[in-house]
C-alpha cells in the first residue's frame, strides 16, 4: 500500500526523532505532503503500463470472434540517491549542547524536501543521469495542452484549465506556482471571469485553495531560493520565454506516486578523524512512477497576466 509521508511519520512513532525529519521533510513541500509513496525492493521498478486495449466485437450464430489481445509497454523506474553529509563542530555541541545537531539536521532534511519537489517537476535525467525524470520530461503528446500559440505565451483561461483537467484519469490536485494561485483568486473575484474556488484543509489541517474540488499544491522555491516553476519557460508559440506551466495529476496506486527503498535515512557518523566534528548523513533512495498514462498532464505557454474565461 502506498503510504504519504506524513502517515509513515505515524508508523515511526517509536522513533521520535526520525519521526520529526520525515514530518518536517512533508511539511516543507505541499507535493511530499501529498503524494502516496510506494516501498519496494531493490533499485528499481519494473511493471507494465497500459496501451491499447483487446479488442471486443458482437457474433452471430455460428460464427467467431476475431482474436485480439491488449498491448502492455514494460516501463523500469530507477530509484535516485538523495541526501548529503553535515558536520557541526564540537566546541558548539559542548558550549551549546547537542540539540544545535538536530537543527542543523533539520534544516537539511528541508532542503532536501525542497530540491526534491524541484527534480519532481524539472529533473532530467539526460542532463543529469543521477536524478529522476521530472514531470515536465514525461508529458508529452495528448497529454500536453498549450495555452495558446501566441509569440511571448497566452493567458491562462479557465477553459484551457478545464481542458487539463479533463485529459486526465480521475483528477486529484493541480501544482502551479503561487502567482498562478492568486490569479485564479483574483478571476473568482471577478464576475466576467469566474472560478469555482474552495478552501480545504491539508494533511495539517492548513487550509489550501482548491479549483473545480482540486487542491492547489503549490511548487514555490529549492533549496537555492529558486523558482521551480517560473515564468522562464519556453512559449508553445516561440518568442522570448517568458511562460509557466500548470501540472494536473492523479496521485494514488496505479496512477502517479513515489517510490522508495526505505523511508528516509538519518545517519549518525560519529567525530570526524580529520577535524573535531560529528557528522550526520541523511539519504533517501526515492523515484516516482507514472504507473497510468493518464495521470497526470501539463498546461504550458501560461504568462503572467489576468486569467481569461
Amino acid at each position: 500500500m502506498a503510504l504519504t509521508l506524513v502517515e509513515a511519520a505515524k508508523l515511526h512513532s517509536g522513533e521520535v526523532f526520525r519521526s520529526s525529519i520525515i514530518e518536517q521533510y512533508a511539511r516543507s513541500s505541499d507535493i511530499l505532503q501529498t503524494l502516496p509513496f510506494e516501498t519496494i525492493s531493490g533499485n528499481a521498478l519494473r511493471y507494465n503500463r497500459e496501451d491499447v486495449l483487446p479488442g471486443i466485437g458482437f457474433r452471430g450464430v455460428n460464427e467467431a470472434y476475431t482474436e485480439s489481445t491488449g498491448i502492455l509497454n514494460p516501463l523500469t523506474e530507477p530509484l535516485a540517491i538523495a541526501g548529503g553529509d553535515l558536520d557541526v563542530d564540537q566546541f558548539i555541541l559542548t558550549t551549546m549542547g547537542e540539540d544545535q545537531r538536530a537543527v542543523q539536521e533539520m534544516l537539511k532534511a528541508k532542503s532536501l524536501a525542497l530540491a526534491w519537489t524541484k527534480t519532481f517537476i524539472k529533473g532530467d535525467s539526460s542532463a543529469d543521469p543521477r536524478e529522476f525524470d521530472g514531470l515536465q520530461v514525461r508529458v508529452t503528446s495528448n497529454q500536453l495542452v498549450a495555452a495558446g500559440a501566441t509569440s511571448g505565451g497566452d493567458a491562462l483561461s479557465l477553459a484551457k484549465l478545464d481542458e487539463l483537467i479533463d485529459i486526465v484519469q480521475s483528477p486529484t490536485h493541480l501544482i502551479m506556482n503561487k502567482t498562478m494561485r492568486r490569479r485564479l483568486t483574483q478571476a473568482a473575484r471577478s464576475t466576467a471571469v469566474g472560478g469555482y474556488i474552495q478552501w480545504v484543509p491539508d494533511a495539517f489541517g492548513r487550509k489550501i485553495m482548491a479549483y473545480n474540488d482540486l487542491p492547489i499544491l503549490i511548487a514555490d522555491e529549492d533549496n537555492a531560493g529558486a523558482k521551480i516553476l517560473p515564468f522562464t519557460e519556453a512559449n508553445p508559440g516561440g518568442g522570448a520565454a517568458a511562460s509557466t506551466s500548470i501540472y494536473a495529476v492523479s496521485f494514488g496506486e496505479g496512477m502517479l506516486a513515489g517510490i522508495q527503498n526505505g523511508v528516509m535515512d538519518v545517519r549518525d557518523l560519529g567525530e570526524l578523524q580529520t577535524k573535531a566534528a560529528k557528522r550526520s548523513r541523511i539519504e533517501w533512495y526515492a523515484g516516482i512512477a507514472c504507473f497510468h498514462g493518464k495521470s497526470v498532464s501539463r498546461l504550458n505557454g501560461i504568462k503572467d497576466v489576468a486569467v481569461v474565461a
